[in-house]
């Protein structure tokens, strides 16, 4: 029997580091990006009275920005029941509803901009904001059991089948964006219709095998149409459109039990982790199509690492986490979870950003005269909406289910993925993470239970009901027996350890990293005297490391002896620097760009 992952409904967050997160998210973000939305009009145009000339021209998007709020509020209604975010949604979901046609479709920018052009530009993210539409509407009715927004999204989904299986209608065959194949796997589990389960199956079979789909100023690498699903082996293109879809492969290949698509996400993942992921969990190295590029291509200035790519990796790695039990998959969120995604947020939850980069130099952020290339670099602080602001509702909606990435039940047997003070039906746990190593589980009942010992930790202990425990470890999870009421007390040791890269990764030669645990550190200026570039470190700085309980990040702070190198005032100078001794204070690569914009690294100066 595979593992399944207890939905977040049934999983309460408890006091502590992310509790603290999933309520200023209900409290503040999702408030904060309605008010954003509002501003810039997008709830207006799903009123589709936008006019040429008029301000606020409808984006091809914005349906999905509209879906992607309208699905994380409704996330936190399952949890809170908020009556405020019920109105809005109402209203919202009543607007799309009566001015969506009688054939099903619904399109803003079509319907408003170009109506005889539907279905006609695979490039126009048509089937994405159908897709998002879905899966707002199956959270609705999940959060409140109202139905005319599911029932509105169902006649969409037969109109797309309509148009793309049975009269073959559209220009197109495939999304140029995915994300409805995992919508339609959510709708048919929602409605138990075998029709949107066999359209999800369509969209990705497809793939890859179009002579027509494709994009005429990039590969075909680009939309992932390179080859047939199940031969591909490497991550390519878009990096979001990319993890959508292996999102919606694994999905598909555990619903069906087809074993050739898994193999593929299989090698596909593995690709992700040893070749093309940041350390922070970040991918996508390239501004040039927000895209993977080859194996190790992973600059640190420019890495583009859109805070959407972090979130698609966690839905592909939980999916991939649901075949299989294997702590990769968990550490991989972890990964994400600690460092590329929550460095996508603001430390007072209402500010974002788009691309998450491993280092800044501010001075030279902006050193392009063409506008079209500045994109190259990310921004220097984040910023409350964008013009393509996918990424603000996409934050929050993977904060208001975060307890479904917690616990797992394989048979009858409990599974533990990530260490997050947390309760559901018979298991409780009290978790230091990401600061201390110490976690607390009470179980009730099972004969057995996995918990996860993650990728970075060397050494542990487990104490069962007072007394030291043994286990079986198997894929990276220690099984223990238990009977009855039962405490386990399970401590990873988190010492302070520098990382190198592999020599591959050509930018960080000469370079490590600060790690502690789930938490991968950075420098910033604001915290230093000496200019960063400067700096040299040595990684037997490690045992001497002064920990500093920081509450504005609630983490510590990590200070280590460094040296500071002298430099030549002119711009080449004999090598034999000389080295005086300094100390370099870290702080959590999520709390970077909170105070000031200034300069920003991760990879640090090896002495």
């Amino acid at each position: 029997m595979k593992p399944q992952s207890i939905d977040f409904k049934n999983v309460t967050l408890l006091d502590g580091f992310w509790r603290t997160r999933q309520s200023d998210n209900a409290a503040i973000t999702i408030y904060s990006i309605y008010e954003k939305f509002k501003e810039t009009g997008r709830f207006e145009a799903a009123k589709l009275g936008w006019r040429k000339g008029e301000a606020n021209e409808p984006h091809i998007f914005w349906d999905s920005d509209i879906a992607k709020w309208i699905e994380a509020a409704s996330y936190i209604i399952q949890k809170n029941n908020d009556p405020t975010l019920i109105s809005r949604c109402d209203e919202l979901i009543d607007i799309i509803v009566s001015k969506q046609e009688d054939s099903g479709y619904y399109n803003i920018y079509f319907q408003t901009c170009e109506p005889h052009a539907r279905f006609t530009r695979r490039t126009d993210h048509e089937l994405y904001c159908a897709g998002h539409l879905m899966e707002a509407a199956v959270a609705y009715y999940e959060a409140t059991n109202k139905d005319k927004f599911l029932k509105a999204m169902c006649r969409y989904a037969d109109y797309i089948e309509q148009a793309f299986v049975t009269d073959k209608s559209s220009s197109f065959q495939t999304p140029g964006h995915e994300e409805i194949e995992l919508a339609l796997l959510k709708l048919y589990r929602c409605t138990n219709e075998p029709r949107y389960l066999a359209l999800a199956k369509h969209f990705i079979d497809a793939r890859g095998t179009s002579d027509t789909d494709f994009y005429e100023t990039v590969t075909t690498h680009y939309a992932q149409d390179h080859l047939p699903v199940r031969e591909q082996t490497t991550a390519e293109g878009h990096a979001v459109r990319a993890c959508y879809l292996y999102t919606a492969m694994a999905d598909l290949a555990n619903e069906c039990k087809d074993d050739s698509l898994m193999d593929a996400c299989k090698a596909i993942f593995q690709n992700i982790i040893e070749k093309r992921m940041y350390i922070t969990g970040g991918i996508g190295s390239t501004y040039y199509g927000e895209a993977f590029t080859i194996d190790y291509d992973l600059p640190n200035e420019t890495a583009y690492a859109e805070s959407c790519a972090a979130i698609a990796l966690i839905f592909f790695a939980q999916r991939m986490l649901d075949a299989q039990t294997d702590a990769v998959y968990a550490d991989t969120i972890e990964r994400v979870l600690y460092n590329g995604f929550l460095s996508s947020i603001s430390l007072d939850a209402k500010a974002f950003f788009y691309k998450n980069p491993l280092a800044i130099v501010p001075e030279f952020a902006h050193r392009y005269p063409s506008s079209k290339d500045q994109g190259c670099f990310p921004e220097t602080k984040r910023l409350e909406v964008f013009s393509c602001s996918c990424c603000p509702p996409n934050i929050s909606r993977l904060l208001a289910i975060l307890g479904g990435y917690i616990f797992a039940k394989n048979d009858d047997t409990p599974l533990i993925h990530q260490y997050i003070s947390s309760k559901t039906d018979d298991i409780e746990m009290i978790s230091g993470f990401p600061n201390d190593g110490s976690v607390t589980v009470r179980v009730n009942g099972p004969k057995t239970v996995g918990l996860r010992i993650p990728g970075w930790c060397i050494r542990y202990t487990v104490r069962q009901n007072g007394c030291d425990a043994n286990g079986i470890v198997q894929n990276g999870y220690l099984y223990l027996s238990c009977s009855g009421e039962t405490t386990i007390d399970i401590c990873f040791d988190m010492p302070v350890v520098f990382m190198e890269s592999n020599p591959n990764v050509t930018q960080n030669a000469g370079k490590i990293c600060c790690t502690r645990g789930p938490l991968v550190y950075c420098a910033e200026q604001i915290d230093n005297t000496a200019p960063l570039r400067t700096v040299y470190v040595s990684e037997e700085s490690a045992h001497t490391a002064v920990l500093t309980k920081n509450e504005s990040f609630s983490a510590y702070t990590i200070t280590v002896d460094a040296f500071k190198k002298e430099a030549a005032d002119t711009l080449y100078a004999p090598a034999g620097s000389r080295f005086h001794k300094t100390t370099l204070t870290l702080i959590p690569y999520y709390g970077f760009a909170n105070r000031q914009a200034c300069e920003m690294m991760v990879w640090l100066n090896r002495k």
